[in-house]
C-alpha cells in the first residue's frame, strides 16, 4: 500500500526530482501521464508523491499542484519574488537588462526587488534611487562588508525566492554569504569536477531564514526571448511608473512612441519617470512591436 505525501521539488538531476516533504526528501521519478501532458516538473513545483513501500527514500510524483507562477529562464515555479541584482561597479548595470528582468516579474505577479551589489567598490544611489522612484524595493548591499544583507531575511521568510543577474555582478557571492555551507559545498564538488566554482548548472532550492532561495544561472543575453516574452499590449501594464498617466494621453491606444500629446513622454520630460526605464520601453517595444500571432512562442 502506498503512502501519499505533499512536498515541493528543490532540485532535477538526471531524471531524478528530489522533494522535500514532511517526513523528508525523496529522490522521485515523474509518472508517464506527465510526458503525456507535456508537463515538466519543476523546481518550486508543490507536488504530491507515492512512496511505495514505507522507509523507502525513493517515490514517484503522482500529481503537480496549480502554479501560481511559472518561469522558463531561469526554470522554476511558483516563484514570489525575485531578488534583481545588479553591480554599482564592474561589469556596469545595463538598465535594459534590468528592465527585462522587471518586466517578466511584473506579468508574472512576482514582486521584483532591485539589490545593487558591490556598493563598496562604487556608489550605488544612482541606481537605488532610479528604481525606487519607479515604486520597487532597492537597495545596496555589499558580500565583502554585509551590507544590506540583514535586510534580505524578513524579504525572503515565508516565500520562494529566485535570484537573478548578469554574469560578474555578485549574485554567487551573496547566496554564499546567506548559505555558507552550501557554498562550501558547490566549492568542492567543482574542483572535484574541475570547473568554475561559480558556474550555476541547475536551479536548486535551498532553506533560509523560513523560506526558500534559488540559485539560477546568469542573465548574459539581452534578447527578450532569452527571459520571457511581454507583447505589445502587455507591456505598458509591466512599467508600473507609466500607471498614473495611462488613460491620460490625447489618443486611446496611444503606443507611448511617437505619438504626440502622450502623458508618459511629458511624465518622463519633466523627469517624473527615469529616462533610462522609457528608453528600456522603447526598446522593448519596437522587438514585438510587429511579430505576428503566429511568431508568439505562447
Amino acid at each position: 500500500m502506498s503512502i501519499s505525501l505533499d512536498g515541493i521539488i528543490l532540485k532535477g538531476i538526471g531524471g531524478f526530482y528530489y522533494v522535500e516533504t514532511p517526513a523528508g526528501i525523496y529522490a522521485c521519478k515523474a509518472r508517464g501521464l506527465f510526458r503525456k501532458t507535456r508537463i515538466t516538473p519543476l523546481p518550486g513545483d508543490r507536488v504530491r508523491v507515492a512512496v511505495t513501500h514505507e522507509g523507502d527514500r525513493e517515490a514517484y510524483i503522482e500529481e503537480i499542484y496549480a502554479r501560481k507562477s511559472l518561469l522558463v529562464r531561469p526554470p522554476c515555479a511558483n516563484v514570489d519574488r525575485m531578488f534583481i541584482v545588479a553591480s554599482a561597479g564592474t561589469p556596469e548595470a545595463v538598465p535594459l537588462l534590468i528592465d527585462k528582468m522587471t518586466a517578466v516579474c511584473e506579468k508574472k505577479g512576482i514582486d521584483p526587488v532591485i539589490l545593487v551589489s558591490k556598493s563598496d567598490l562604487a556608489d550605488p544611489e544612482p541606481l537605488v534611487a532610479a528604481y525606487q522612484k519607479c515604486g520597487f524595493t532597492a537597495f545596496a548591499v555589499s558580500a565583502q562588508t554585509g551590507e544590506g544583507l540583514g535586510r534580505l531575511k524578513d524579504l525572503i521568510k515565508e516565500h520562494l525566492c529566485a535570484f537573478a543577474g548578469q554574469s560578474g555582478v555578485g549574485k554567487s557571492s551573496i547566496l554564499n554569504f546567506l548559505l555558507p555551507d552550501v557554498a562550501a559545498q558547490v566549492g568542492e564538488l567543482s574542483q572535484r569536477l574541475d570547473r568554475g566554482k561559480h558556474t550555476t548548472r541547475h536551479v536548486e532550492l535551498f532553506s533560509y531564514a523560513g523560506g526558500l532561495i534559488a540559485d539560477t544561472p546568469g542573465y548574459g543575453d539581452l534578447s527578450i526571448e532569452r527571459f520571457e516574452p511581454v507583447y505589445k499590449e502587455e507591456l505598458e501594464g509591466c512599467f508600473r511608473e507609466f500607471a498614473p498617466y495611462v488613460g491620460r494621453c490625447r489618443f486611446a491606444g496611444c503606443s507611448h512612441d511617437k505619438e504626440p500629446g502622450c502623458a508618459v513622454k511629458e511624465a518622463v520630460a519633466a523627469e517624473e519617470i527615469p529616462a533610462s526605464r522609457y528608453e528600456s520601453y522603447l526598446a522593448m517595444l519596437y522587438e514585438v512591436k510587429d511579430l505576428k500571432e503566429w511568431e508568439r512562442s505562447e
